[in-house]
């Protein structure tokens, strides 16, 4: 419930940030029909009509192109998609028979200021008896703590601590593999060696 609740207001944010950009973009475009009209319908233009004019069409259209920019970081935020957040893309290693019931498992970050669902991209078989559940989570806050708990209905539950600075930098290919810092699995039990999950990420 708390989950649906802060998705609710966070999608409610969202609606408002696309809202007032609209509107101030709306207002920017009327600025810059407004001054075009009047420039172009002076009959008389000296020079320093056309310096004056010439200025406030330029401020006119500045003032355009911060409306327009700031509306399409309201609308990317709300759909998810902010590019000034960096971002961790994740693969976890683990045997096959622990990815049984990828649909039903939950993955999230942790830190000491937040908790953020991660989004799961998928299973990949390695043909070696183990698979590679791929994800991305988003870093929305500057911090160090940052643990990913990975949630399997009925297989256990898995935290990977993320070594990276608070503000890491973005990178282009993954980093090494790092076992998991703590299992709570049932699956341990069945003879299955901590070794055999590890995890491997990079920023973008």
């Amino acid at each position: 419930m708390n989950t649906l609740s802060s998705l609710l207001t966070e999608s409610g944010d969202g609606r408002l940030g696309v809202l007032m950009s609209a509107l101030a973009g709306i207002a920017a475009a009327l600025a810059v029909a407004l001054a075009m009209t009047v420039y172009f319908r002076l009959s008389y233009r000296s020079w320093r009509d056309v310096v004056r004019h010439g200025l406030a069409a330029l401020a006119a259209l500045a003032l355009f192109a911060f409306a327009a920019h700031d509306m399409r970081h309201a609308a990317l935020a709300y759909l998810g998609l902010n590019p000034s957040k960096p971002a961790v893309e994740f693969e976890i290693r683990m045997p096959r028979e622990t990815l049984t019931a990828v649909s039903d498992s939950q993955i999230e970050l942790h830190t000491d200021r937040n908790q953020t669902l991660a989004l799961v991209d998928g299973v990949c078989e390695l043909g070696d008896g183990r698979s590679v559940l791929r994800g991305a989570v988003a870093l929305n806050h500057r911090t160090a703590d940052r643990v990913l708990v990975v949630n399997l209905p009925g297989k256990g539950t898995f935290e990977f601590r993320l070594r990276l600075p608070a503000e890491p930098h973005r990178s282009e290919q993954f980093g090494p593999w790092h076992l998991a810092d703590r299992i709570a699995s049932p699956a341990t039990g069945s003879g299955a060696p901590q070794d055999a999950y590890t995890i491997r990420y990079r920023v973008l």
